[in-house]
């Protein structure tokens, strides 16, 4: 068959299935605004118009970017068309707008959209952290935007594919009968335990499995991914445990949410609050920036306890690939993590605003790392047997293609 993956940041989650396909038989190619080579996959990149002087009303503002780049996506797909390549699949991450046009260009295609997230005002992101702005007038108008396109991806689609059950459970109810759950998958062969792993911080400093070592992980420092109340728990955590250490990772961007106030940052903001009651144990936190794939995975096989928080929102892959490498995972008890992580079995939970309850649970974690084997065997095989990308995720994308296009892909 012939298949097109649309992604602005290609390949993002379609990296395992992208070149899986290509592997099977199939011409692959794919639509982004990145440039990046992957294995059987012919990349096009396409661009985006200059918008100097367009400046369309702030409610409408969200939409007009991703109808300005699904046009955008639209004038590279008749160039594909005219050179001759018609897919029978299309599969886009509908979440910018790059699939708008997708069906009016290949009518007789397949649309499978990949559905990371449905906005609304009760029971996920949104009002969530009272110590930010709650659900108003303008954050409904402006997660009524957020969807609008979506909803036209909804309406399209022949397929619609969900990382997770919760994730799902947030769509309409009238569009789950073409929805699917399938995670993106995790290498479990390459991410588990490895007892000679090493982690060496920027000053030098070494670690290894069994060291009282604390990570925190977050693509970028922000109070969706709970930052904020995981720095208020490092002091009372570090006064306790003069032997820890604690690595975080991420960057000083926002990914989600509402940015700092001008001229800050999220990680600065929340350091600066608890840096003179860290006063001397500041040494012990470590902040190293994003880290390339092979430094990440040796940081998850030396932590003693990783520490995930979020608002009710996207799972982040880190969360489980944590669990892949056996890590002590204690989460935020909220719905995204309480979906993989059971309190007491492979993971603790914790109330995502209580830094004091936190505190505690991570120095009792340190002070028992050495009894928790069970409960990091559990976390593990939660990984292998639910989120593995070889034996789940990849067998469940080829048998729901199949399904969708009436032959083996």
């Amino acid at each position: 068959m012939n298949i097109l993956f649309i992604h602005q940041n290609f390949p993002g989650q379609f990296v395992h299935l992208a070149p899986a396909l290509a592997a099977a038989g199939h011409v692959v190619h794919a639509l982004t605004l990145a440039e990046r080579a992957l294995r059987g996959v012919t990349v096009h990149r396409y661009g985006l118009p200059k918008l100097e002087g367009i400046r369309p009303v702030q409610t409408a503002a969200e939409v007009h970017t991703k109808v300005v780049r699904g046009e955008a996506c639209a004038a590279a797909m008749l160039r594909l068309r005219r050179a001759g390549f018609v897919p029978d699949l299309v599969v886009s991450n509908p979440g910018w707008g790059e699939s708008l046009f997708a069906k009016d260009l290949f009518p007789n295609a397949k649309l499978v959209c990949l559905l990371e997230y449905y906005y609304g005002l009760e029971g996920g992101d949104v009002g969530f952290d009272p110590e930010f702005a709650g659900p108003t007038l303008r954050a409904a108008v402006r997660l009524r935007m957020k969807n609008l396109t979506l909803l036209d991806a909804l309406h399209t689609m022949d397929l619609g594919v969900a990382p997770t059950a919760w994730q799902r459970s947030r769509f309409p109810a009238e569009y789950l009968g073409r929805i699917v759950e399938i995670f993106d998958g995790i290498d479990t062969d390459v991410i588990q335990p490895d007892p000679s792993a090493r982690f060496v911080v920027n000053d030098g400093l070494s670690f290894a499995p069994g060291d009282p070592l604390v990570t925190f992980v977050a693509r970028n420092l922000e109070p969706y991914r709970g930052y904020h109340t995981f720095m208020r728990a490092l002091p009372e955590l570090l006064r306790r445990r003069p032997e820890a250490h604690v690595v975080v990772v991420g960057g000083d961007g926002v990914s989600y949410g509402a940015a700092a106030p001008a001229g800050q940052t999220w990680k600065q903001i929340f350091l600066d609050e608890v840096r003179e009651a860290l006063g001397e144990n500041l040494a012990r936190v470590h902040f190293v920036g994003h880290l390339e794939r092979a430094r990440f995975t040796q940081l998850l096989q030396v932590s003693a306890v990783h520490v995930y928080l979020t608002y009710p929102f996207v799972l982040s892959w880190s969360s489980l690939e944590a669990l892949a490498a056996g890590c002590h995972v204690v989460g935020s008890a909220t719905a995204p993590v309480q979906e993989f992580i059971e309190h007491g079995v492979n993971g603790t939970l914790v109330d995502f605003f209580d830094a004091k309850a936190l505190a505690a649970t991570l120095d009792e974690a340190v002070a028992r790392r050495a009894d928790l084997g069970a409960l990091r065997k559990a976390a593990r095989r939660t990984a292998v047997t639910r989120c593995d990308l070889h034996a789940v995720a990849l067998p469940r994308w080829r048998r729901a293609l199949t399904e969708l296009m009436g032959a083996p892909v």
